[in-house]
């Protein structure tokens, strides 16, 4: 059982990481784009090459200048923000390791998608985001990638085509986690391979004596607009294996995908303009959004279980999870505990007040759901005592001890 535990705590410990390191990169990322928005023409400055920006913060007032290129002479002192999009990267592949291959039984392999080994389901979420970086790449590298309008629409179709493909392979919710994954690394590779190696070499010029080539400044800011675009998305993304509803169906993961990558760019394209000039706040973005977010909102409810029939349409038939090999069903006693105190949430159609659709996609109303999540449950009825929530519906001692036999000689 320690090593049940260890995988709690260790992946509680990588997540907290991640989150602080997301905030910060998040953060700084934000507030850059809204100085850069928020430039006026400097005296000292040649128009074009720059500009500086006034903020008031803490107590204090802090001026800020930038220069396009770079300023005629090297800086003594120059801080680099780099390291919370390293540490934001590396906290999340860590994580993605530890929840969905260490444990792609339960969250990644859906046998009625595909039958997967974990090494394999293993071996292609890695190759996915590695490939995935390689043709964005080649893309902003290749002549397409001079125009901002065609490479931004091929980027969206790009990202979309690929959901469907992880939705192809892998569970809803392992589809969703690796299309935000794909875009997270676009994102990091995007400071690592390009802005960075950029002003490295911006720098070099600097220390030389020479002029800095222009062009590093451009790829470097294209990139950087396509990070701050694709931020609201990923973080959607990232929380959606929380929420069921949003992976209850692999099948509308693509459009749903689209529709939210829809929403979050736009919101971020408003406030963009709106640090430039209050004035032209571009206020229909939120009409574009508000209603992306209700198709995709109507669009889940429509597709998953339950919600068909809701909406009068005819509900599909919920199949039985396809056993790996060597895991048995439990005996009529487990599945009794199980379906008794379990089931009036974790159904096709909960029976619980106020829950519509199975708290995070888990249904063990069958013995062979309860035989696909005896992991879950071993966490959750066993080491913690989490479940059912506040005990509410009951369960005795005996019960958690007849569930503890079982889950002690499965595998």
């Amino acid at each position: 059982m320690l090593d049940a535990y260890l995988m709690e705590w260790g992946g509680m410990l990588l997540r907290w990481l991640h989150v602080i390191t997301a905030i910060a990169w998040i953060g700084s990322s934000f507030f850059f784009i809204h100085l850069d928005a928020s430039l006026r023409p400097a005296a000292d400055i040649p128009p074009g090459e720059g500009g500086r920006a006034w903020q008031v913060h803490g107590g204090g007032f802090y001026e800020m200048r930038k220069y396009m290129v770079a300023p005629a002479v090297m800086p003594a002192e120059l801080t680099w923000h780099k390291w919370q999009s390293y540490w934001t990267w590396i906290s999340g592949f860590f994580l993605l390791v530890w929840v969905y291959y260490a444990q792609s039984e339960l969250y990644l392999i859906d046998p009625a998608v595909m039958a997967l080994s974990p090494l394999a389901a293993g071996a292609i979420g890695i190759a996915a985001l590695a490939l995935g970086w390689l043709f964005y790449d080649f893309l902003c590298k290749s002549p397409l990638g001079r125009n901002d309008v065609v490479l931004g629409l091929l980027g969206f179709g790009y990202v979309v085509a690929a959901s469907w493909a992880f939705a192809s392979v892998f569970s809803g919710r392992g589809a969703l986690i690796h299309t935000g994954a794909l875009m997270a690394t676009i994102m990091t590779a995007n400071v690592f391979f390009n802005i960075m190696p950029g002003q490295r070499k911006v720098i070099a010029a600097l220390t030389a004596g020479e002029k800095p080539d222009p062009k590093y400044g451009k790829a470097a800011k294209q990139r950087s607009t396509h990070n701050n675009y694709i931020t609201l998305p990923v973080l959607f993304l990232m929380l959606s294996n929380h929420y069921p509803v949003t992976y209850a169906n692999s099948a509308v993961i693509p459009v749903l995908v689209a529709l939210i990558i829809v929403a979050g760019a736009l919101i971020r394209h408003f406030y963009n303009l709106r640090h430039a000039d209050h004035a032209k706040s571009p206020w229909w973005c939120w009409g574009v959004a508000i209603l992306a977010l209700w198709l995709a909102f109507w669009l889940a409810m429509a597709s998953s279980p339950g919600g068909r029939e809701r909406l009068g349409l005819s509900p599909p038939a919920t199949a039985k999870p396809v056993l790996l090999a060597g895991m048995a069903l439990p005996p009529v006693e487990v599945s009794t505990i199980v379906s008794g105190r379990c089931a009036m949430c974790h159904a096709p159609e909960p029976s619980w007040p106020g829950i519509q659709i199975a708290p995070k996609g888990v249904l063990l109303h069958e013995p062979e759901f309860i035989a696909t999540h005896a992991r879950a449950i071993k966490v959750q009825a066993v080491m913690t005592h989490a479940m059912p929530p506040n005990n509410l519906s009951g369960m005795t001692p005996d019960e958690r001890r007849l569930l503890a036999a079982w889950l002690g000689s499965t595998r």
